[in-house]
C-alpha cells in the first residue's frame, strides 16, 4: 500500500471498514516477516528513516504550519499547540530517537531463563514480539516516529492513527518511515498510517479489528483514553492522566527546589509529565512558600492555593477541590501545604493518577519514606517530574507513560511491547 499519495483530508473513495480491513489483513502478514526479520535489517531500516527525516525536513514542517493554520482557526489551546508544533530542532529531536532506538540491543530472541527437569527436558522462556499494535494518538506528531521506530525495533506490526488536526505532519513523518522500511528490504505493512480522518476508523479499530490487532496503545487526552478503555475489545496500555506532584520537603534547599519547580511546571507545560500540584511541607512554609509561589508568578504561571498559599500574594487564586484532581496542561498549579512528608503522600493517594511524583529533600529517610509508598509508576528524589519520558530513561523513546499495573508500566519502550513464549526441548519424553 503507497500510503504517500494519499491527501489526509480528502474522503475516501472505500468506505472505512474496507480501508480497515485491508490494512488489518496487511499488518497480520507484515508482522509474520517482521518477526524473523534480523536486527541488522531493523538497524537498516531504522537509519535510513532517520536520514529522510533530516531530508525532507522542510517538507515536514511545511506539512506541519499547515496543521498549525488550521488548528488555529479551530482554537486549540496554547497546549494543544505546542505539542502540534514541529520546528528544525524538534524533527532533529526525532531522527536522532530514531538511531537511539537503532543502537538498542534488539530484545527479540532474547532468552530469559533457563533450566533443567529431571526428566531431562530443556525448557527456556524466550522474548517475542506481541504482533500487531494498533496507536491511537492526539496532537503530537512525533509519536508517529516514536511509535514506528519502536514497534519495528520489537518487530511488531503497527498500525497508527493519528488525529485530524496533526494529518498532514503525520502523512509526511511516515512517508520517511515507509522509506526506511524500503531500504531495508522490509515491507512497507509493516507501519502503516490510517489514512482517513473519519472518526468512524477508531471505532472499528477498537471493536472489529480483534483479529488483526493485538494490542492498543491510547496516547492523548483523558477522553480518548477513557474511550478506549470502555470501547476496545482487545488488551490496552494506556494512562487516563498525568496529575503529578512535587513535594518539597522540610529538608529540601531552597534553591534547588526552585529550580526542579521551575522546570517541573514550565518547562513544557503540555505534556504529561508537567507537575500539576505544588505540596510544601508546613515545616518549611515560612522560608519556602513564597519565594517558591513568587517564583511562578513572576513566570506568568496561574497560581492556585490553599488558605496560607493566598495570603502570600493576592494574585494567587482560591484553589478548589477540583484543582487538586486537575491536569491543567497549561500554565497553571495548584500549592497546598501539609504536615509532613505522610501527609504529602496521603494527598498524592487520594488525588493523585499513579503517573508521576517527586520529592525535593536533602533528609534521606523521608526520601526513601516518600518512595516507597508513593505507589506511581515514577517516583522520583531530587529531579524535575519533566524526566518521565522512555528517552531520559535510555530506553530510546517511548510510546507513552502507562499508570496500567498489568503488563507494562511506566515508559513504554521496545521491551514493554514484547511478550514471551516457552521452548521446550525433550528427547522423547511422554507424561506418565
Amino acid at each position: 500500500m503507497n500510503q504517500e499519495s494519499f491527501a489526509p483530508y480528502s474522503t475516501p473513495a472505500r468506505s472505512v471498514p474496507d480501508i480497515m480491513s485491508a490494512i488489518g489483513r496487511a499488518a497480520r502478514a507484515a508482522a509474520l516477516t517482521l518477526a524473523l526479520a534480523s536486527a541488522d535489517q531493523k538497524n537498516r531500516a531504522l537509519r535510513a528513516a532517520a536520514a529522510a527525516l533530516r531530508a525532507r525536513r522542510h517538507k515536514i514542517i511545511a506539512a506541519n504550519e499547515r496543521d498549525m493554520r488550521e488548528a488555529q482557526d479551530k482554537g486549540l489551546s496554547p497546549a494543544m499547540l505546542d505539542r502540534l508544533k514541529l520546528n528544525d530542532a524538534r524533527v532533529e529531536a526525532m531522527a536522532k530517537g530514531l538511531e537511539d532506538v537503532e543502537r538498542l540491543a534488539d530484545p527479540i530472541g532474547t532468552v530469559l531463563a533457563e533450566w533443567s527437569r529431571p526428566n531431562g527436558m530443556v525448557i527456556q522462556r524466550l522474548r517475542v514480539p506481541l504482533g500487531v499494535i494498533g496507536i491511537i494518538y492526539e496532537s503530537r506528531p512525533n509519536v508517529t516516529a516514536d511509535a514506528g521506530a519502536l514497534c519495528l525495533k520489537s518487530s511488531n506490526a503497527v498500525i497508527l492513527r493519528g488525529g485530524s488536526e496533526s494529518a498532514n505532519s503525520n502523512a509526511a513523518i511516515h512517508a520517511c518511515l515507509v522509506e526506511g522500511l524500503v531500504v531495508a528490504g522490509l515491507p512497507a505493512a509493516c507501519i502503516q498510517l490510517v489514512p482517513t480522518t473519519d472518526r468512524a476508523a477508531v471505532g472499528y479499530m477498537l471493536s472489529d479489528m480483534v483479529d488483526d490487532i493485538d494490542v492498543i496503545v491510547p496516547r492523548g487526552g483523558k477522553s480518548l483514553i477513557a474511550r478506549v478503555q470502555k470501547d476496545a475489545r482487545v488488551p490496552v496500555i494506556g494512562h487516563l492522566e498525568g496529575v503529578c506532584h512535587v513535594y518539597v520537603d522540610r529538608a529540601a534547599d531552597l534553591s534547588m527546589a526552585k529550580d526542579i519547580v521551575l522546570n517541573a511546571k514550565l518547562r513544557r507545560t503540555g505534556v504529561c509529565g508537567s507537575a500539576e500540584t505544588l505540596l510544601i511541607d508546613r515545616g518549611c512554609a515560612e522560608t519556602h512558600l513564597e519565594p517558591l509561589i513568587h517564583m511562578l508568578l513572576e513566570a506568568g504561571c496561574e497560581v492556585r492555593g490553599d488558605e496560607p498559599s493566598a495570603r502570600v500574594d493576592a494574585r494567587v487564586k482560591p484553589a478548589t477541590e477540583q484543582d487538586w484532581y486537575a491536569e491543567y496542561l497549561d500554565a497553571i498549579i495548584a500549592v497546598r501545604v501539609v504536615d509532613d512528608v505522610d501527609a504529602a503522600i496521603a494527598h498524592i493517594q487520594q488525588y493523585g493518577s499513579q503517573h508521576t511524583d517527586c520529592i525535593v529533600t536533602g533528609n534521606a529517610v523521608a526520601a526513601e519514606r516518600f518512595l516507597a509508598r508513593v505507589d506511581s509508576a515514577i517516583v522520583l528524589h531530587n529531579a524535575s517530574t519533566q524526566f518521565a519520558d522512555g528517552g531520559e530513561f535510555g530506553m530510546g523513546a517511548e510510546i507513552g507513560i502507562s499508570t496500567d499495573k498489568f503488563h507494562a508500566r511506566g515508559p513504554v519502550g521496545v521491551e514493554q511491547l514484547t511478550s514471551y513464549k516457552y521452548l521446550v526441548r525433550g528427547s522423547g519424553q511422554v507424561r506418565p
